[in-house]
Order: C-alpha cells, then structure tokens, then sequence
C-alpha cells in the first residue's frame, strides 16, 4: 500500500511539473501579441501556485531557491555564451567591460544612498540593497532581446547583452563584501580590506582563466572525441557546468566561466554547432521557465505590501537615475549617440540575479530578513513590467535600427535642418 501511495504522488507531481512547463510554453504567443514580458507572466503563474494563491503550495527554503537557482543562471549562461559569436565580442568588449565594472558602482552607489538617506535604513544595509540591484540579468536580458523584433543595432545589443554576462563578478563581490559588513561590521584592519581585494581579483582572474582555459579545453576534447551526434550536446553541457562548480569551489566566479565556455565552444569548435544550439537553446528556455516559476512560488504576495511604497520608491530612482548616471559616466563618452545613450540607460532590466543575490543575505546569520527579500523582488517585477514592457516602443520612438538606418535617419535631420 506504501509503494502504492508513493507511485501515486510521484506520477501525481510528474504531472503537476510537466503541465506547469507545457502551459509556460503555451503561454508564450499569448504573451508575445500582449507584448508581456513571458519571464514577468511565468513569475506570475509562480505567485499563482503559490502560498496566496489558489495552488496554495507552501515553498518557504530559500537555501533550495539559490542553489537551483544558481544552477539554472549557468545553464541560461552557457547557452548565452553559445549565442556569442567573435564579432560580438570585437564590437562591445570595451562598453560592456565598462558597464559591468564602473556602471555597477554607480548605480550600487547612487541606489544606496537614496536608500540610506531618503528611506532611513542602515547605512551598509542601504549600500547592500544598491549593491544586490545593480547587475543587469542575463536571462532577462537574452530573452527580451530575442523577443524584440526590431533591429536595434549590432553595437546596442552586443553591449546589453554582453554586459549582462560580464556584470554578475563585480554584483556578487559587492554583495558578499557587503553582507560580511552588515553581519560583523567595517574591516578594521588592513588585512581585512586586502582580503576583500583579494576576493575580487579571484571572482574576475579565476573566472576568466577557467572559464577560457576550461573551455578550450573542453572544445578540443569535443572535436577529438567520436560519439553519436546526439551525445555531443549533453557532452558540452556536462563540461560547462563541471568548470562552473570547479571555478566555484576555488573561489572564482562559476558565472562568468561557464559563459566564456560557451563563448569558446561557439567561435572554436570544429564540429557542427547545430545540434549543441538547438540543445542549449531549449535547455536555457526550460532553466527560465523554471528559475522564474521557482522565484514566484518563493514569494507570499500578502507580505510584499509592508514595504511596496519604499521599493517602487527605489525601482524608481534604479530606472530614472541610477541607470542613466551609470550609463553616462562609463560609456557616454564613448561614441554612442544620444538615441543609442537614451536606449542604453532605459534597457537595464533586473530579473534573476537580483533576486537570487537578495536571498544570500537572508540566508546568512544576520540583521537582514525576509523584508529585504521582498524589496528587491518588487523592484524586479517593476524593471521587468516598466522596462520589459516598453522596448519595442522605445526603440520605434527612438527610431534605432541598422547603422545605415541611423545613417540615413541623420541625414534627414540634416535636410530638415537646412
């Protein structure tokens, strides 16, 4: 009778994930005509099966979101790497760098200062709030650019999307320097603010070594190795996640060597990529699909109204401040024009990892609670419906398209002018 029961439940919750996961994918012509965001209605659908919602599932270990989570980042990662062709890279190395360095600071800067000095919290609290916000997601960012079917330019794209794959180091430095602040207070020493130092030249050097060294590496082993060409893909995908935890465990960023190994596979193996894109590409919509879905069961609806008021205050200064000052002080100057500028400092969305980093906090033995949490998740759900929802918009106003499109575009305003 036991076994019986428990086949039960098991061909019980086989059905229960597996209509979840089809009903996601339904769900996304429906979305793509109401010009949705489908990452913000699978959120939804999330909160619906959720504890205040009518699937009333009780999903409260915030220590099993981040590691599926985190899990689910590096495969949408892998498989963002895998889209990255060498062009790509020649085109926005020097912006998105930029972006992802100089841009987080200021907008961790700028968003932390608000939340201290208008909002009244703690000042290091407020520094880790602007800190946990401050990368741009990766899975949001790929999709929305994916869904987008206006051509924006090759510069603009290649910038929003390598920045949100190179941003996540400096995100994750910031909030872990941040949180062991908030939990034990300032380095007093000079040893402790080295070993701070230290910690970020190991996120971004062993991240970067691995992730290049590891995937070469991984590469040359794929195009020396005879298999069904079916067992390639599964192949790749092992050895990615392998050098992501391997980076991880030495102390480097998982993140960004999982997506430079997918960067090298693309633009060096041999073999065709067909069959290991058309995989990855359908692994990294399940991982969003799921990462989004896990995200909204996490959240009680019913508590995300304490604190509303003070985080649409901070999506507000993130979207209409932060991003643009961000935006101006680290690439402004480096030959975009004002429309492109203009794009750029809108297009900063927030999904995934903000979400994810506002759960180490809560996990760790500290000051930081559940609240914390449920800012930042309003503040995502904010950048997902104000940004997500106008960029095809944006864009048509903007009038961005192809180089010569900007081209002929300009001298029109010439003509008029005269």
């Amino acid at each position: 009778m036991t076994d019986s029961v428990e086949g039960y439940l098991m061909e019980l919750a086989i059905l229960f994930c597996s209509l979840v996961v089809f009903a996601t994918f339904a769900l996304m012509p429906l979305a793509h005509k109401a010009g949705a965001p489908i990452l913000l209605v699978v959120l939804g659908l999330g909160m619906l099966l959720g504890v205040d919602g009518p699937g009333g599932i009780r999903f409260y270990s915030y220590q099993t979101g981040f590691n599926l989570g985190s899990i689910a980042l590096a495969i949408i990662l892998f498989a963002g790497g895998l889209e990255t062709e060498r062009g790509v890279i020649r085109s926005a190395r020097n912006s998105s760098i930029m972006m992802a360095t100089v841009g987080v600071l200021v907008t961790a800067l700028v968003v932390g200062l608000f939340a201290t000095y208008v909002l009244g919290m703690p000042p290091l609290v407020g520094l880790l709030l602007g800190a946990t916000v401050a990368s741009t997601d990766a899975a949001a960012t790929f999709l929305l650019i994916q869904q987008s079917k206006r051509d924006i330019g090759d510069r603009v794209k290649n910038t929003l999307v390598l920045e949100s794959g190179l941003n996540d180091p400096m995100a994750i430095f910031l909030v872990v320097a941040l949180t062991t602040m908030v939990n034990g207070g300032l380095p007093t020493s000079a040893l402790e603010v080295g070993g701070f130092f230290v910690f970020l030249v190991a996120q971004i050097g062993l991240g970067l070594l691995g992730g290049i060294g590891g995937g070469r590496i991984l590469t040359f082993l794929i195009d020396k190795m005879t298999l069904p060409n079916g067992t390639y893909p599964a192949m790749a995908l092992a050895g990615a996640l392998a050098i992501y935890s391997a980076v991880a465990l030495v102390g480097g960023s998982g993140f960004l060597a999982v997506y430079f190994v997918g960067i090298a596979i693309r633009n060096r193996l041999r073999r065709p990529l067909d069959n290991i894109l058309n995989f990855n590409e359908a692994l990294q919509w399940i991982s969003q699909m799921a990462l989004f879905l896990m995200l909204g069961l996490l959240v009680a609806p019913s508590h995300l109204l304490k604190d509303i008021w003070a985080a649409l205050a901070v999506a507000g200064v993130l979207m209409f401040v932060a991003r643009p000052l961000a935006v101006m002080l680290s690439i402004g100057w480096m030959g975009f024009s004002f429309r492109e500028n203009v794009f750029l400092s809108w297009v900063g969305l927030r999904g995934a990892v903000p979400v994810l980093l506002a759960i180490y906090p809560v996990i760790t033995p500290g000051p930081v609670t559940i609240e914390f949490f449920n800012i930042v998740f309003v503040i995502v759900v904010t950048s997902l419906i104000a940004q997500g929802w106008t960029i095809v918009p944006l864009a048509h106003v903007l009038r961005l398209g192809s180089d010569k499109t900007a081209e002929e575009d300009e001298e029109r305003e010439a003509v008029a002018e005269t």
